[in-house]
């Protein structure tokens, strides 16, 4: 399993690395004022429905479900599975594609009705939406051939293929003046990028296993078991994106520049989320549903719990590192061009905010794996949807006085409750034990961020004095912050867990 999750996050981390060369790309060219608010509202809404029909909710069905029927029933029959999801889900994309399109105005008003006030803003959201909104169908076929190569232990292409992503946005965004304006570039990088993404993935299953083909609907017992795990997942997915939709929504209303803050600061905390968190899941589901079929249940358990130690080991510096120094860490990566030191601090403030749900963030994808992997789809429901309940009710009571920053620490606050009640169901029904050894795991990675933190915070304290005004200075800070954190971080780890403990957890 571990050789997996380096070969995703491996391949994650590298489209991370192109996506903050990307971002850094679309802070100097788009700074964060009403033309790069209007982009990120054409961006998130067709991410907001990719959550909700590909990566959130279909994936949580189709994986496990796909994994069953190749396990028990052989490959024709998961042949026959797949072609049938396959003609329904494309169906169902293209109704929604035309509807997206014919109705996009009102759409708008609805999911950002702080843009009616300026006319020439709201048109210009209407007009980049349109372009980006094939991504969304494009994406979801991705999910579909990366889902079934999982399950074939092949983890590469479809781990590579968000890279495509970056690269496509920063070749339009290189020749943004021949586009009527930046954001136009931006979009079109974005639908250009949904058509690689998918021929990558298209191509590595037509070698391995080959690509579904259209077939005649038939609800066998197959269709039918995927589609009532489907429903839950849907719901739950559908009430994540409701908050993300509400920040949205909110943040139209907020000054200029409140979106794009946003946006920055989650691109920052996605960085672990995506590298780690999605990484570790992605492996941990099939494995998990391999396992549970195989009626290995202590052996399924003893995946979670290591995957639970990677994830922790993994994101421990990222949370010390949001929490104490995000002003630096944004000057550094974005400051530049017509991004202000100004925009790099309301961005980092906000990116604290974020850091403080970012272990839930992380936890949650393995979390509920467990009920994934066994086809619960609707336990992990009832957490999501009380989660999202606090998360709007603290969005509402934050807005006036807090900004986007109270947004974001509303979205900290709800994940933390989902992911509590995501353990506490798992551990009443028996799929997870809490027992003393971990709860001392704990209370060690706890330890070793708080001396993390404190050494970041000692890093940015007397580092920016002794370098002055000097070229790069903010660069140079935070390449000091990364060495020392790095050496003091693993320190700390062999100190209080030993060199046994760090060898068990790498060899399983």
């Amino acid at each position: 399993m571990l050789g997996r999750i380096f070969t995703v996050g491996g391949y994650t981390l590298l489209s991370r690395l192109t996506g903050f060369a990307r971002d850094i790309m679309l802070a100097a060219i788009l700074g964060a004022g009403p033309v790069a608010d209007a982009f990120f509202v054409a961006l998130r809404l067709p991410n907001h429905f990719r959550a909700i029909f590909a990566e959130g909710a279909f994936n949580a069905a189709w994986v496990p479900a796909y994994a069953h029927v190749h396990g028990e029933k052989g490959e024709a029959a998961a042949h026959l599975f797949a072609d049938r999801i396959f003609t329904l889900l494309l169906a169902s994309q293209v109704v929604l594609l035309i509807a997206a399109w014919l109705f996009m105005p009102q759409a708008m008003s609805i999911l950002a009705p702080g843009f009616s006030e300026d006319a020439e803003q709201r048109k210009l959201a209407i007009e980049l939406t349109r372009i980006t909104f094939p991504y969304l169908l494009l994406i979801t076929l991705v999910t579909l051939y990366g889902g079934m190569l999982n399950v074939m232990q092949r983890f590469a292409s479809a781990a590579a293929a968000s890279i495509f992503l970056n690269v496509a946005m920063m070749m339009t965004l290189a020749v943004a003046v021949w586009f009527p304006t930046a954001g136009h570039a931006a979009a079109w990088g974005v639908l250009i990028s949904g058509f690689l993404q998918y021929f990558l993935l298209a191509g590595d299953l037509a070698r391995h296993g080959g690509l579904p083909r259209f077939a005649p609907l038939k609800l066998d017992e197959d269709v039918r078991g995927f589609f009532k795990a489907l429903g839950p997942a849907t719901l739950g997915s559908m009430g994540t994106q409701v908050a993300l939709f509400a920040d949205t929504i909110i943040a139209t209303f907020l000054p200029a520049g409140a979106l794009s803050a946003l946006y920055y600061a989650d691109r920052l905390n996605q960085l672990p989320i995506g590298v780690i968190g999605i990484a570790i899941g992605t492996v941990l589901l099939p494995e998990m549903s391999r396992r549970i079929t195989a009626n290995d249940h202590d052996g399924a358990m003893k995946a979670q719990r290591r995957a639970f130690d990677f994830t922790l080991l993994f994101s421990i510096p990222f949370v010390a590192a949001f929490l104490t120094v995000p002003d630096a860490i944004m000057r550094a990566l974005f400051a530049r061009g017509a991004f202000s030191k100004a925009d790099a601090a309301t961005a980092g403030a906000t990116l604290a905010a974020y850091a403080i749900g970012l272990i839930p963030f992380v936890l949650i994808r393995s979390a509920v794996a467990t009920f994934y992997a066994r086809k619960d789809t609707a336990t992990p429901v009832r957490a999501s949807l009380t989660g999202i309940a606090v998360n709007v009710a603290l969005k509402v009571a934050l807005m006036g006085s807090l900004a986007q920053i109270g947004l974001a620490l509303a979205t900290a606050v709800g994940v933390w409750t989902n992911l509590l009640l995501v353990l506490f169901f798992a551990v009443r029904r028996g799929f997870l034990v809490l027992d003393r050894a971990w709860l001392m795991s704990l209370a060690k990675f706890l330890l070793t961020g708080l001396t993390l933190a404190v050494a970041f915070w000692l890093i940015a304290r007397f580092s920016g004095p002794l370098l002055g005004a000097m070229h790069f200075r903010d660069e140079v800070v935070l390449v000091l912050l990364a060495v020392g954190g790095t050496i003091v971080y693993a320190l700390a780890i062999l100190a209080l867990f030993g060199r046994n403990w760090l060898v068990s957890l790498v060899r399983g």
